[in-house]
C-alpha cells in the first residue's frame, strides 16, 4: 500500500511541476508515508507537502490542498483530507484491504519479501565464541539475534554469507591446553597443582578423556586424533580446540543455526594477514612509534584517543587481527558486513572502523555495522539460575534448549531488542497459555490449520476463487483490523532488515495473532452461507501464510497442531 500511494503522491508532484506551482527542476524530496498512531486520522500520511512549502513559496497547508486536488483518483483511496500544518492523511476503501488478502495468497511464501537488497553481498558474523568450552546462553542470544537477522536481510533482496569467526589463538586457548593436560594427568579443581587460571568444568575431563582414548574428531573437513601422551601439549590443544568446536557445532544446530563460513583467527598469523596489514597502515602514514610500542593514530577517524597495535614485547594488541579480518571480509566481496557481538566488545567498535579506514583502500566509513547484545538472566520458580554442572560456571545453551524448547528459547532470546537487558523466564517459556508470547502466536497457526479440518469434517469444500470473489462481505470491524494487520507485514519486513532488529517480527506477530484471535472469536467461520464461509476461510488462510511466513523468519516452527 505505501508503494501504491507513493506513486500517486509522485503523480502529484509531477502535475504541480507542470502547472509551475513547483519549479521544475526541484528533485523529489525525501517524503516519509507512515501509519499515524490514530485510526481516526487515517490509514496512511505523509508530510510531502513540508518539505516542499519553501521551494513553492508558500505555506505548508496551502501546497497540501494544491497537493490534494492534484493526486490522481486511484478505487483504493475512500477519502483524502489535511491535517495539522500541512500533513495530507489518507483512508483507504475496504476494496484496499481485501486486495491485500489476494495479494498474500498469490504470493505465498514470497509476501512481504522485497529486493532493496538488490543482491548485493552482506556478511553476517555472529556467535564467533572462544572454542574453550559448552556455548553459554548469551551466545544462544547473539546465536538467534544474528540468524534471523540473516534471515532478514536475505528477505530484504541482500545476498547473505553467514560467518563465524573462531578465536583459536591468544591466552585463552593457552589456558584450555593446560587445562586439558591437568585432567589428562590426574589432576582435578582444587588440587594443590591444578593451574590458577584453568577452566574448572566438568567438560574438561570428558575431552581429556577422549584425548587419552585416542578419538578421533572431525571438525569442517579436518580430523584431529588424541594419543596417551599428557605431556604433549601441542597435541592436547588442537585436539581440544576441536574436540570444543565440534560440541559448539552440535549446540547450534541443535538451535536451528548454521554458518556458511568458519573462519579461524589463526589462519590471519599463519598466512601472513596480521603482519600484511599492519605493514599497510605503516605505509599509509597513520602510524608511529613512541615509548617501544607502534602506535595508530585512531583519533584521525574519530576515537577518543590513539591506540597501540603492537606493544614493546613484539606483540599485537586484540584489536589488530580484528581489522585484519574485516579487511578480509571486504577483499572477499562483502559490499556490507553485520557483526553481532555482546555489549562489552563496545569499547573495540573504534579502533576497528579507524584501522580499516587507516588503510584507504575503498572501504566505507562505518564498515562493519555493529548489533550489540546485552546479557541474558535466567530464571525459574522465581529464582535466578546461574550453573551449570558440566560448566561449572555458567548455564549452558544446552541445558536452556532442554528445559524450554528450541522454538521458546529462540523466540525469548530474540523477542526484545538487541541492547536491552533480558530476563528469560523458563516456567513462562514451558507454559500453554495466552500469557506465552510464542505459544499464543503458534497457537493461532495451529487453529487455522484445525479450521481447514474441521471443514472437511462437516464436508465444507474451500472454493479459493469463491472465497477470493467474496471478500467484500467481510465488512465488519474485526475483520478490516485483521486485514489492515496482515497488510502491515512488508512493511515490518522492510523494517527489521533496515534496522537490523529481528525483535519487530516477533512484536508484530503477537499483534497479528492477536488481530486473528479477536475475529475468529467475533466471526463464526465455518456457516453454512458459502460467500461468507469462503471468504472467511480466505481470510484465515491469508493469516496463517503471514504467520508462517513471519515465524520462519526468527527460525521458528509453524505447528499445524498443538
Amino acid at each position: 500500500m505505501k508503494a501504491q500511494l507513493r506513486a500517486l503522491i509522485d503523480q502529484g508532484l509531477i502535475a504541480l511541476r507542470q502547472a509551475g506551482t513547483l519549479p521544475a527542476d526541484l528533485p523529489p524530496p525525501e517524503f516519509v508515508i507512515e501509519r499515524p498512531k490514530e485510526r481516526a486520522h487515517g490509514d496512511f500520511s505523509t508530510n510531502a507537502a513540508m518539505l516542499l512549502a519553501k521551494a513553492a513559496r508558500t505555506n505548508p497547508r496551502a501546497l497540501a490542498q494544491q497537493l490534494l486536488e492534484a493526486l490522481p483518483a486511484s478505487d483504493a483511496i475512500a477519502r483524502v483530507e489535511l491535517a495539522g500544518p500541512g500533513f495530507i492523511n489518507f483512508h483507504l476503501a475496504p476494496g484496499a484491504w481485501q486486495q491485500q488478502v489476494r495479494d498474500i495468497h498469490a504470493a505465498g511464501p514470497a509476501f512481504g519479501r522485497n529486493a532493496s537488497g538488490g543482491g548485493k553481498t552482506v556478511g553476517v558474523e555472529y556467535v564467533s565464541a572462544n572454542p574453550t568450552g559448552p556455548l553459554h546462553v548469551g551466545h544462544g542470544r547473539a546465536g538467534v539475534i544474528g540468524d534471523c537477522i540473516a534471515r532478514v536481510m536475505a528477505a530484504n533482496g541482500w545476498d547473505v554469507k553467514r560467518e563465524f569467526y573462531y578465536n583459536d589463538a591468544g591466552v585463552q586457548i593457552n589456558n584450555l591446553a593446560i587445562s586439558t593436560q591437568a585432567r589428562a594427568k590426574g589432576l582435578k579443581p582444587g588440587d594443590a597443582d591444578w593451574p590458577a587460571d584453568a577452566y574448572n568444568g566438568d567438560y574438561i575431563g570428558d575431552v581429556a578423556a577422549s584425548y587419552l582414548r585416542g578419538d578421533s574428531v572431525e571438525v569442517e573437513g579436518q580430523v584431529v586424533t588424541g594419543k596417551d601422551d599428557a605431556d604433549d601439549l601441542d597435541a592436547i590443544r588442537k585436539f581440544a580446540v576441536a574436540y570444543l568446536r565440534r560440541e559448539q557445532n552440535a549446540d547450534l544446530q541443535a538451535f536451528g543455526v548454521s554458518f556458511d563460513r568458519y573462519f579461524l583467527e589463526s589462519s590471519l598469523y599463519t598466512d601472513g594477514k596480521v603482519e600484511e596489514t599492519v605493514r599497510e597502515l605503516i605505509a599509509h602514514g597513520h602510524t608511529y612509534e613512541e615509548g617501544g610500542a607502534l602506535w595508530l593514530r585512531t583519533t584521525d577517524f574519530g576515537d577518543d584517543k590513539d591506540r597501540v597495535m603492537r606493544k614493546s614485547d613484539g606483540t599485537y594488541t586484540y584489536f589488530v587481527p580484528d581489522v585484519a579480518y574485516h579487511l578480509s571480509k571486504w577483499q572477499r566481496g562483502y559490499q556490507r558486513a553485520v557483526t553481532e557481538l555482546g555489549a562489552d566488545h563496545h569499547g573495540s567498535l573504534a579502533r576497528v572502523r579507524a584501522g580499516l579506514q587507516a588503510l584507504d583502500c575503498g572501504i566505507p566509513a562505518g564498515y562493519p555495522d555493529y548489533v550489540l547484545h546485552q546479557m541474558v538472566t535466567v530464571m525459574r520458580g522465581g529464582e535466578e539460575v546461574k550453573l551449570s554442572k558440566r560448566a561449572g560456571s555458567y548455564l549452558t545453551l544446552r541445558d536452556l534448549i532442554d528445559e524450554a524448547g528450541r522454538d521458546a528459547t529462540r523466540w525469548f532470546l530474540v523477542a526484545r531488542k538487541p541492547d536491552s537487558q533480558l530476563t528469560f523466564d523458563i516456567d513462562l517459556a514451558r507454559s500453554q497459555s495466552n500469557d506465552n508470547p510464542v505459544y499464543y502466536v503458534q497457537y493461532a497457526h495451529a487453529r487455522i490449520c484445525s479450521l481447514l479440518r474441521q471443514a472437511g469434517e462437516k464436508g465444507y469444500a474451500f472454493d479459493a476463487a469463491h472465497g477470493q470473489a467474496s471478500l467484500h462481505v467481510l465488512d465488519d470491524a474485526p475483520a478490516q483490523d485483521l486485514m489492515r494487520e496482515l497488510s502491515r507485514f512488508p512493511e515490518v519486513v522492510e523494517a527489521a532488515g533496515a534496522t537490523l532488529e529481528p525483535h519487530l517480527v516477533a512484536q508484530y506477530l503477537r499483534e497479528l495473532a492477536n488481530a486473528f484471535h479477536g475475529w475468529y472469536h467475533a466471526s463464526p467461520v465455518l456457516v453454512e452461507d458459502a460467500a461468507l464461509r469462503n471468504a472467511r476461510l480466505s481470510l484465515a488462510l491469508a493469516t496463517r501464510q503471514v504467520l508462517a511466513n513471519g515465524l520462519d523468519l526468527l527460525g521458528v516452527s509453524a505447528p499445524e497442531s498443538m
